[in-house]
């Protein structure tokens, strides 16, 4: 029996039609409503007037690129919001890694299982759910997090972070009380091999802390382990 409801509209761009078709057929035997689209201008015109639960990105498309799409989409308020599982025949790591900062949700690469693709959009889908249902404001002493809007407020004032410093506080605001590993915030966050480039978690909570100022202190370094996100000492 599917898990898909017949509200969940999902968005496919590629400019190969066989792709295009592959993924469609699949998506639609689980319920979902499939539209599609060849190019990036036509994906974007369809997301803001479709606004699907979550778009299947291909990288390489005529005109504007995956990942431009993809920086528009998290650019306009009306399409921020939506998941997006980016597709493409690249598998070098920097393209990876570049897709997920801009806000991408999964990657997969070409060839794929239309079996293992299911199963991301499904897990995607219940993850976004389960945000909505755990409501979209996450306050935390002065720290206020917008999980629909993706703001970030400390005493009233908007503090800007990067999608990638985004989704490591949310993280760490989410499990807070709970020591998050170097690895484990690797491979959630950045969803990169937990043995690659673990300082790169320590540069990011070092920005993260300065932009947050006062609210940085709740971030806290666990010697030997990692980091936590405690509430405030007084509370």
């Amino acid at each position: 029996m599917s898990e898909a409801t017949p509200r969940e509209r999902i968005l496919v761009v590629d400019d190969e039609a066989d792709i295009v078709a592959l993924v469609v057929y699949h998506l639609a035997k689980e319920g979902y409503r499939v539209s599609s689209a060849s190019s990036g201008t036509d994906a974007l015109e369809t997301a803001r007037r479709e606004r699907p639960a979550l778009i299947v990105l291909d990288l390489m498309l005529p005109g504007l690129s995956g990942f431009d799409v993809l920086e528009q989409l998290r650019a306009d308020a009306a399409t921020a919001g939506i998941a997006v599982l980016m597709l493409t025949a690249r598998k070098e790591e920097p393209d990876r890694i570049k897709g997920l900062s801009l806000g991408a949700d999964d990657y997969l690469t070409k060839p794929f299982s239309p079996q293992e693709l299911v199963l991301r959009v499904r897990a995607i889908l219940r993850r976004s759910a389960a945000a909505s249902a755990a409501g979209d404001l996450l306050t935390i002493g002065a720290l206020a997090i917008d999980r629909a809007a993706h703001t970030v407020t400390v005493r009233g004032r908007e503090v800007e972070l990067t999608p990638t410093e985004f989704k490591l506080l949310l993280l760490l605001a989410e499990r807070r009380g709970r020591v998050q590993g170097r690895a484990q915030l690797l491979e959630h966050v950045w969803e990169a091999a937990p043995d690659i480039q673990t300082r790169t978690v320590d540069m990011h909570v070092q920005r993260l802390r300065a932009k947050l100022e006062s609210a940085g202190d709740l971030i806290e370094t666990v010697r030997g382990f990692g980091y936590r996100l405690h509430p405030p000492r007084d509370t």
